[in-house]
């Protein structure tokens, strides 16, 4: 048995060493295509790997930064939303924020959305109330890919939970005893913050704009959406793309797993209660055989 397990620790140190050494020579300082890629190869992407980044929300214990999340929806109504929609989340829940019920009304009505038919059988606009949901920017698919280079932007309801670059072996082992689950949240930041020139020799497209965090490719249709100053805080945070990335990144988290506080109270407890069922297990156990011939 001492054998067995020395041999997995070993194999699982190798690969680790393996992997670190993969993964340098597949990831270019310039962020260029891998060299040991034949030119009609595709290259592996991200070209390069998000970093992991420190959020509030990590770890067993984690829980979201109210004032964070504000920022965050601020970034998104005054840059990402002129985009990108959110058709899954409803205005009532901005109440979890830290907003009262009156600001929710007050940042609902700033929205019209289509409700219909009427009594005449046609559609209507109305300011929105906390019941409906974040409207869309574009009436379809096809309206938003025509205003976008032909890619029409994705919904950002689910982005935080769907946008995660695999990690690997055995890197993916580790993270299960980490509980690292924010690879959503840092490949978003790394996005928002990693537009760069391309290198030298590489051809980008016209309306294509480089970025080697992409996962699924260096060039991508969406222009830089963040610049210094672009935003302006009401609690005086730095007006930086380095802030505002991590904040709207935050805030998408916060939007695609508004329970993630809830559940990792309750994943508390129910470890508390199986770490004393397995003492009170392991006491019977020892109470009823202990007068017994083994």
């Amino acid at each position: 048995m001492k054998t067995l397990v020395t041999s997995i620790l070993s194999f699982a140190f190798a690969a680790s060493l393996g992997s670190a050494v993969l993964a340098q020579e597949a990831t270019p300082a310039n962020g260029a295509a891998p060299a040991h890629h034949a030119e009609s190869e595709t290259p592996h992407y991200p070209l390069k790997e998000p970093k992991e980044e420190e959020w509030t929300f990590a770890g067993p214990f984690g829980h979201y930064d109210k004032g964070q999340l504000q920022r965050g929806l601020k970034v998104y109504t005054e840059v990402c939303s002129a985009c990108h929609s959110m058709n899954l989340v409803p205005f009532r829940m901005l109440d979890e924020l830290g907003y009262s019920e009156a600001q929710v009304k007050a940042f609902a009505a700033n929205y019209e959305v289509q409700d219909g038919p009427n009594a005449a059988g046609e559609m209507f606009s109305r300011k929105a109330v906390p019941s409906d949901h974040f409207p869309a920017p574009f009436p379809n698919a096809e309206a938003a890919a025509a205003s976008n280079n032909g890619a029409a932007p994705p919904d950002f309801s689910l982005i935080a939970k769907a946008r995660e670059v695999e990690r690997g072996f055995p890197q993916f082992v580790f993270d299960i005893f980490t509980q690292y689950q924010e690879g959503g949240p840092d490949y978003i930041h790394a996005l928002l913050t990693g537009y760069e020139e391309p290198p030298a020799g590489f051809q980008v497209a016209q309306g294509s704009h480089y970025n080697p965090y992409f996962h699924a490719a260096a060039v991508l249709a969406m222009p830089k959406p963040l610049s210094d100053g672009q935003v302006t805080y009401d609690d005086g945070a730095p007006a930086t793309v380095d802030q505002y990335s991590r904040d709207v990144s935050a805030f998408l988290m916060w939007a695609a797993e508004p329970h993630l506080e809830e559940r990792k109270r309750t994943g508390f407890m129910v470890m508390i209660f199986l770490a004393i069922f397995t003492v009170l297990i392991y006491l019977t156990k020892r109470s009823i055989y202990a007068n017994k011939e083994h």
